[in-house]
């Protein structure tokens, strides 16, 4: 009997043993696919060694990096917190979880965790320097609440005389003619960005001001009706990828009456030549109000802007004011476009909870910082998944929606599919739900990193079936991507 019991526990011991040595394998060659950057398959053995050895701090925290470089924020938070409950002493846990929430904007959360580090190591000079770094943005956001007065807010426009603001002789870029935007300005402004030339302030402002008095006349939903013979180019993320995006009018035209385009959010952020690709594309709009057609992206917004890049690329190139008038201009881009009274696009996707209309799409307020919940948030956060049902989004912002779902608010809304953005895919596009939900991505190569294609979409109003076309990266001058964002979120994704 004792023989039994001791052969008994030397087997479990060894089945141990087999399955920690196994988890290594797991854990090895998903660190091997993470310096590949291929960031999916290194998830997936992260997740096999988990499966083999729960109890691992380690695999936790490198899962929870991979899921910060794929920006399933949720996910990487869930991550690094329990593997702090394994090993409250392992300080990379604290960073992770410390850079998951200041992706979502939980600033306070943060601070705690830089705080537990610098009283664990209170010599370690990187995690001082974190440490004040997301402290003096818990204080610039309380500032901001403090003096913030929705009913009081003074637009920037009220403070700007651009009329009396001069351009100086030795500037030789283009100029708006007679204040207004023309195929022409855009062609020669387009040119000016391509030789990494700045537009000058006083027309970066007169393009800012029109283009937020525009947009603020538009509905929250957008509907459009194309004629048999017409067709319009959708386009996902472009994400500050300007190159990329003038090989887009270069493969597919230029935007004209009869070339219209939609862009469907996250213009901005990550990629460092942001500023060239929102002033294009608010250009576009001015010159082509009803041919030209923007959709608010979850990047539109202060948060993801100050962690991201957009706001330190304003400021580093013209001033913090402008990025604040960016910002006001943001709070009207549109939220959503019917084509056609049959498909819906949207930067990211289906709602919370059943029974939206799209009369309630219409009624919302968007002149505002998106709430955390809600259809507006829905609209710019949530993302499908394959199974049925809602579940908590991978990204720690609004939900997961499946294939039930979509059927259940098409079929309420007498709508044939919708396209969405969003999501980077591998071949720039991807299709599911049955045909009935469309992702579309257009920053090929994304973040220089990704090796994925873009791709954009061909609805004819003949018929609206998608039709997809690929492209990949072109070269872009050596400014890496991020070069602009916030130091702590470039320090916690490495």
């Amino acid at each position: 009997m004792a023989n039994d019991t001791a052969t008994s526990a030397r087997g479990r011991r060894e089945k141990m043993a087999e399955e920690d040595t196994n988890a290594e394998k797991f854990k090895e060659k998903a660190n091997t696919y993470f310096k590949e950057r291929d960031y999916e398959n290194a998830i997936k053995y992260y997740t096999e060694a988990l499966e083999l050895n729960p109890s691992s701090a380690i695999y936790f925290s490198n899962r929870s990096l991979a899921y910060l470089r794929t920006e399933c924020y949720g996910y990487a938070l869930a991550d690094a917190t329990k593997c702090l409950e394994i090993d409250q002493n392992y300080i990379k846990g604290y960073y992770r979880r410390a850079t998951s929430n200041m992706a979502l904007g939980k600033f306070k959360a943060a601070l705690k965790d830089y705080e537990t580090v610098v009283r664990v190591r209170p010599n370690d000079k990187d995690a001082k320097m974190k440490y004040q770094e997301c402290n003096k943005i818990v204080k610039q956001k309380a500032f901001e609440r403090a003096i913030a007065s929705d009913e009081m807010k003074r637009s920037v426009v009220d403070s700007l005389d651009i009329e009396n603001m001069m351009i100086e002789d030795q500037y030789t870029g283009p100029k708006l003619e007679e204040g207004k935007v023309t195929m022409r300005f855009m062609k020669e402004m387009m040119e000016c960005f391509k030789d990494q030339k700045k537009l000058h302030r006083k027309c970066a402002y007169q393009i800012l001001i029109q283009v937020k008095e525009l947009l603020s006349k538009l509905p929250s939903l957008i509907e459009i009706t194309l004629k048999e013979t017409e067709k319009i180019t959708i386009c996902g993320d472009t994400h500050g990828q300007f190159y990329d995006l003038i090989n887009i009018f270069e493969l597919n035209g230029l935007p004209s009456e009869t070339n219209p385009y939609l862009f469907n959010g996250d213009f901005v952020d990550r990629g460092s030549f942001s500023l060239e690709v929102i002033l294009t594309l608010f250009g576009f709009k001015l010159l082509l109000p009803d041919s030209f057609y923007l959709l608010r992206g979850n990047h539109e917004t202060d948060n993801m802007n100050q962690m991201y890049g957009f706001e330190g690329e304003v400021k580093a190139k013209y001033t913090a004011q402008m990025f604040t008038l960016f910002s006001e201009v943001f709070q009207w881009l549109p939220l959503a476009q019917c084509i056609n009274g049959k498909v819906l696009v949207m930067h990211g996707g289906l709602f919370s909870e059943d029974g939206v209309t799209l009369d309630d799409l219409r009624k919302i307020d968007r002149n505002r910082q998106p709430p955390d919940s809600g259809p507006m948030c829905d609209l710019l956060w949530s993302d499908p998944q394959p199974q049925n049902g809602r579940c908590v989004s991978k990204r720690g912002v609004s939900c997961q929606f499946g294939p039930d779902v979509t059927e259940r608010f098409l079929d309420q809304n007498n709508l044939d599919y919708i396209v969405r953005s969003h999501e980077v895919k591998a071949e720039g596009y991807e299709v599911t739900h049955s045909g009935k939900c469309i992702t579309v991505f257009s920053a090929p190569n994304y973040c220089d990193q990704m090796c994925n294609k873009g791709a954009y979409i061909h609805l004819s109003g003949s018929d609206l079936k998608p039709q997809f076309h690929q492209f990949t990266a072109v070269p872009h001058p050596n400014v890496k991507p991020m070069a602009y964002a916030n130091s702590l979120m470039q320090m916690g994704m490495m």
